[in-house]
């Protein structure tokens, strides 16, 4: 799963983190050994599919919602769990729906979450544990200390890689200043940029989890995943264009499909993104074999390293880029005629062929 796919269960989780009310709630019919079948929603569309029990309509509180729970039946609350609506209510929806759940609680709450578009909470008398369903997703919560425990692993993994990104990054820096990048330099960094992003991912799945309790864990993968998407996208637009967004997102959806032995075989990763790149070099080499299309010899540009110039204005940037259609060619030209370009000026021009030339 992840985010921009899946925004409702995200949002689903979300609703049940600690820090809030519905939480305490849970935890407290999860430390009396209770179950429960809980439904966020009191649409109609919620009530065609309920039978039975009886109006409650009262303010949500955790103490509350343990009382309805030592009833049989499910709890209807509002869209936003500020409100108690129902209790003893008995869930009818479609039977032969598919389930992959087998406790009459959990099959009951995965065919509403499909019947029905709102978050369903089940939880397990007998396992302790909470399973959030939305549509055809579900994510069954762990306890927070273990959330807690994995979080803090997948963030010293994510130190770890994105150092090891950092530096082949630096390295892709100084080959395109030298006009000596090779597709493997490229396909290198995105199979890095990759793996940081699946783990700042999983990362985020915790924190949804760990709710208000996350936050010091939240500002941690903000500084390390700072301009972490701006890299991405640049080394796919210098090296592998002329670009457009929806390009761009191809190769990175593409990237994102692949399993992880697939992702870290250079030969897989250079197959996949050479079908879905727009640069000429790439498109003269598709008649030879993967590992030799390694070797290609690719034309940066501009745009990243243009980035990294200090203080450099966007303005330029821009003018820049517009004037020459690859580094090479911003390379060969002079300080002097780069000044006479409308937009650029001695000053910039200086800054640029500089940044350029540092070895």
């Amino acid at each position: 799963m992840n985010f921009e796919s899946d925004p409702g269960i995200v949002q689903a989780i979300a609703k049940v983190a600690p820090g809030g009310g519905l939480r305490s709630g849970l935890d407290r019919i999860l430390q009396a050994h209770m179950g429960a079948l809980l439904v966020l929603g009191d649409t109609p569309e919620v009530l065609s599919i309920c039978s039975g029990g009886f109006l409650v309509d009262a303010e949500f509180s955790p103490q509350r919602l343990y009382e309805l729970a030592k009833m049989d039946g499910a709890i209807v609350l509002s869209s936003d769990g500020m409100r108690l609506a129902r209790a003893n209510v008995h869930l009818v929806p479609d039977p032969r729906l598919p389930t992959t759940e087998t406790g009459t609680r959990h099959r009951t709450a995965e065919r509403v979450a499909i019947t029905v578009d709102v978050p369903v909470v089940a939880v397990s008398e007998e396992l302790g544990v909470i399973t959030v369903y939305r549509g055809e997703q579900k994510r069954q919560l762990q306890p927070i200390v273990e959330v807690w425990a994995r979080a803090n692993q997948a963030m010293s993994t994510l130190e770890r890689y994105k150092e090891r990104l950092d530096r082949v990054l630096t390295k892709l820096s100084e080959l395109e200043r030298t006009s000596n990048t090779t597709f493997r330099d490229v396909v290198l960094v995105l199979q890095r940029a990759e793996l940081v992003r699946r783990i700042s991912e999983e990362i985020n799945w915790y924190l949804i989890e760990l709710g208000s309790d996350g936050r010091m864990l939240s500002l941690q993968l903000d500084e390390l995943y700072l301009d972490i998407r701006g890299d991405y996208d640049s080394v796919i637009t210098d090296f592998l264009g002329p670009c457009t967004n929806e390009d761009s997102l191809e190769i990175r959806n593409y990237l994102a499909s692949l399993e992880m032995d697939e992702l870290l075989d250079s030969r897989v990763v250079a197959e996949g993104v050479s079908k879905r790149a727009r640069c000429v070099e790439l498109a003269e080499s598709m008649s030879i074999d993967a590992q030799d299309r390694l070797k290609v010899m690719l034309t940066s540009r501009g745009e990243r390293v243009l980035s990294m110039v200090p203080r450099l204005p966007k303005s330029v940037q821009d003018t820049v880029l517009a004037n020459f259609s690859n580094l090479r060619e911003l390379n060969d030209v002079s300080e002097f005629e780069l000044s006479k370009i409308d937009g650029v000026g001695p000053e910039w021009a200086k800054s640029i062929k500089e940044y350029i030339a540092e070895e």
